[in-house]
């Protein structure tokens, strides 16, 4: 790290010296508890404070998602990790295909498990690895940056506007460098971590937070739920499975036996189960109505049930 980049660094409020944990070292576990969780607590008012640039991104997520577009995250360390995660929860949450939802982190895969040193440090990389999954003027990218200023998230946000690709920017840090790169920037501040220069602690949780929104509200905007239901679940494995039938249960009023039943006859599609069975007409049909309805079962029953 250069002289000028320490420097930079220093200046940032996620590098900044908490006052409240200065003696930190000198407290009892239930001391170290309670002064965590109450730093944790200033978390949701610092996300609430960004409530408006996560629902107009949430809006542009979903729109492009709705015109064949993918949305991307990219990140470096704790920030890559999680935008992973999230894009991973995905497919089996709202049965999208493993390709609509993508997470990039500086260093490839191998970066989830371990620290792969220098791999952020290259803007380069970042434009290289949209490249590799042929980033588009279609698709949405949000660069994860808790300082605001990896150069990995730097790169890819500038490729992606420089080919008409939509730009999210997301730091814990006010003014940061990929504001600039950024159509929408995302900036929960959160202070000072508990333990100094740790961003995987408020500024993880914080990021996680705005992930969870995005991703869930383009979701729901695009009908994957009814009310708070996941009704595009994918049963890939026993809970999801029985969750399906409970889901079934819950809006058709039969019986888990009956509803496994129905699910079965449906391709265990939950969606198409229950329109088969509140409009009494065969799978192939109810389909065809769910698509008629670009796939919001809401809009698919109120055609006929009002």
């Amino acid at each position: 790290m250069s002289e000028e980049q320490a420097k930079t660094l220093q200046g940032l409020t996620t590098e900044a010296r908490n006052p409240e944990s200065t003696e930190m070292d000198s407290l009892s576990a239930l001391e170290i508890v309670h002064l965590m969780n109450s730093q944790d607590a200033e978390i949701t008012k610092a996300v609430a404070k960004v409530a408006s640039p996560i629902a107009e991104s949430i809006e542009v997520i979903a729109h492009r998602i709705e015109n064949g577009g993918r949305l991307i995250y990219m990140g470096a360390g704790t920030s890559g990790r999680l935008g992973v995660l999230d894009a991973s929860e995905c497919p089996p949450t709202f049965s999208t295909p493993q390709e609509m939802v993508i997470g990039l982190i500086a260093g490839g895969y191998g970066a989830l498990t371990r620290s792969i040193e220098g791999a952020e440090d290259h803007p380069e990389f970042g434009q290289r690895d949209l490249e590799q999954i042929a980033f588009s003027d279609s698709d949405v990218v949000v660069g994860i940056a808790t300082s605001g200023r990896t150069p990995y998230v730097i790169g890819g946000l500038r490729y992606a506007r420089q080919i008409g690709g939509f730009t999210i920017g997301l730091s814990c840090n006010e003014n940061s460098e990929i504001q600039s790169y950024s159509q929408i920037m995302i900036s929960p501040v959160v202070g000072p971590e508990v333990i100094s220069g740790s961003t995987r602690m408020k500024a993880g949780t914080a990021t996680k937070m705005v992930l969870n929104m995005l991703s869930t509200g383009a979701m729901v905007r695009l009908g994957k739920t009814y009310g708070n239901l996941m009704v595009d679940l994918k049963a890939t494995n026993q809970k999801l499975t029985d969750r399906s039938a409970r889901i079934v249960s819950e809006i058709t009023g039969l019986d888990e036996a009956a509803s496994r039943s129905l699910l079965s006859h449906c391709d265990n599609e939950v969606k198409t189960a229950i329109v088969s069975h509140l409009l009494a007409i065969d799978p192939q049909a109810a389909r065809k109505r769910l698509t008629q309805a670009n796939g919001h079962l809401r809009a698919a029953l109120e055609a006929v049930l009002g």
